[in-house]
């Protein structure tokens, strides 16, 4: 494991629920989720909103393209960047595309198939001409990858399932947390033992407190439970993401100002936002 090689994070895509275009969006972004995570020369894929479009057309600039794409869940906003994902249809490409097994659920194979079939797409995932492994695990799996990185993942509270991974490499980590729902005055046991002691946790942060119980069951949580969840664990630091598409940039630097108030040094995810490890 090569402790000297870089470990960053770079956002794509930082929306939750759907594209929200326009100059009001324009600091923050509004592309669904999809987070780039470079270990060394390694390129992990958290998540295939729209933002992996523009990911893919960064991409295509470096030449021939090896990676690992890892799904949280299906829902639509976090996989509708694949059908437009250029390099996928290059055969020179290769991808191994992971997602978690659920009960009653349909393999992410099967949920693009019908993504990209009549009526709701022109062409089928057989033109998606690049070398595309589909693998599948269990919430609570680790993953071992070539190069010294490992995840280890677990089971997030949201509705039809989803999965929240921790990425570690050269003594450091970075955990991917969204689409969870946490429960009223308590700190989800199965996240603080994923992220704990890590050096940065992505949030789902879709609410603030004030509007949450507008929205329960709706499978998401606020930057004050993230605040909550980081400081029990020791984490370094927090970055909430998964913003409400309600929310455009005057509304963002007010949670922005909050937030670090509450916990200095935390973050709020931008689109091009690029940190190192």
């Amino acid at each position: 494991m090569n402790k000297e090689a870089k470990l960053t994070v770079k956002f794509w895509g930082v929306r939750g629920s759907i594209p929200c275009p326009g100059l009001a969006y324009h600091r923050y972004g509004g592309n669904t989720p999809c987070v780039e995570i470079t270990c060394g020369d390694k390129t992990l894929i958290f998540d295939a909103g729209t933002g992996l479009r523009v990911l893919g057309q960064e991409l295509i600039k470096k030449g021939r393209i090896e990676a690992e794409i890892f799904f949280s869940h299906a829902h639509l906003d976090h996989i509708i960047g694949f059908p437009f994902f250029a390099p996928a249809f290059n055969p020179k490409n290769k991808f191994k595309i992971w997602s978690a097994v659920f009960d009653q659920q349909i393999p992410i194979k099967e949920v693009f198939k019908k993504l990209t079939s009549s009526p709701m797409f022109p062409v089928s995932l057989e033109v998606f001409n690049a070398n595309l492994d589909f693998l599948t695990f269990r919430p609570g799996d680790k993953i071992e990858l070539d190069g010294g990185i490992s995840l280890s993942t677990v089971a997030l509270n949201h509705p039809q399932g989803a999965v929240g991974y921790r990425v570690n490499f050269g003594g450091r980590s970075i955990c991917y947390i969204t689409d969870t729902e946490h429960k009223a005055g308590e700190i989800d046991q199965n996240i603080k033992g994923l992220v704990s002691g890590s050096d940065l946790v992505i949030y789902d942060a879709c609410f603030t407190d004030e509007d949450y119980p507008n929205f329960a069951g709706w499978g998401h949580s606020t930057w004050q439970e993230g605040v909550k969840l980081c400081d029990a664990a020791s984490v370094k630091k927090l970055v909430i993401f998964h913003h409400d598409p309600g929310n455009d940039d005057t509304a963002m630097d007010i949670i922005y100002e909050e937030v670090n108030k509450a916990r200095p040094g935390s973050l709020v995810a931008m689109e091009g936002m690029e940190l190192e490890v």
